[in-house]
């Protein structure tokens, strides 16, 4: 069984969210190529892949199997590396 790696920053963004009252679901353990973290914040769903943005841009790069589920889904998905890029990004796509 392939186990799930975890970016050193998905605590600190999760702790941050949540701190800003978004609900998160953790899912990096899905695999597959499904994003880190599923938010939820003013009745919208946002998904987060999260890189370490302390690593080089090399190692920040999607694995193959999230790059095809990134090409393949037909909502949403971004890209962080921060807990304000995370939150930015909660609250341009909450934006009514």
């Amino acid at each position: 069984m392939k186990v799930a790696r975890v970016d050193d920053n998905q605590k600190q963004i999760t702790k941050f969210l949540r701190e800003k009252g978004v609900t998160v679901s953790i899912t990096s353990a899905t695999g597959r190529g499904f994003p880190d973290l599923v938010c939820g914040y003013k009745n919208k769903n946002i998904l987060l892949e999260i890189k370490d943005g302390k690593k080089p841009l090399s190692a920040q790069a999607l694995t193959p199997e999230q790059r095809i589920w990134h090409y393949e889904w037909k909502g949403q998905i971004a890209v962080v590396n921060t807990p304000e890029m995370a939150w930015a990004e909660i609250e341009k796509q909450t934006k009514d």
